[in-house]
């Protein structure tokens, strides 16, 4: 399969606009971290795109996304709890244990993190 990107700023473009979605802001904090682990795997591929010129590696793994970019400090350990919430809320035997932990406190914490994530990644567009 040829690798090589002939529209590079079209599939930035989409990887970015695919990431535009809100949140869940319900009682359903394990579900909206999910939510918030795609909008950041998708602005990771927007940005692997953009610096490798290349699609994406295919994996939900934020770290083997990133593994080729300057991150901020601390990004790196947000990026690796972050993944879990894929697997977390993905998979039967880990969602009963992930929904426990998933209070408002715990979501807000993260939820804010993922945001800063965001607004980093847009701007790195």
């Amino acid at each position: 399969m040829d690798n090589e990107i002939k529209n590079i700023e079209a599939i930035i473009n989409y990887w970015r606009e695919s990431s535009e979605q809100n949140l869940i802001k319900t009682q359903e904090y394990a579900w909206a971290l999910f939510m918030g682990h795609l909008v950041i795997e998708k602005l990771l591929k927007a940005l692997y795109v953009k610096n490798l010129r290349k699609h994406p590696v295919f994996s939900h793994d934020l770290l083997r996304l990133a593994d080729k970019m300057a991150l901020p400090p601390n990004y790196d350990e947000w990026l690796d709890k972050i993944t879990t919430f894929n697997l977390n809320a993905r998979y039967d035997d880990y969602k009963q244990s992930f929904r426990k932990i998933c209070t408002e406190d715990f979501f807000n914490e993260w939820n804010n993190k993922i945001e800063i994530l965001k607004k980093w990644l847009i701007n790195q567009l």
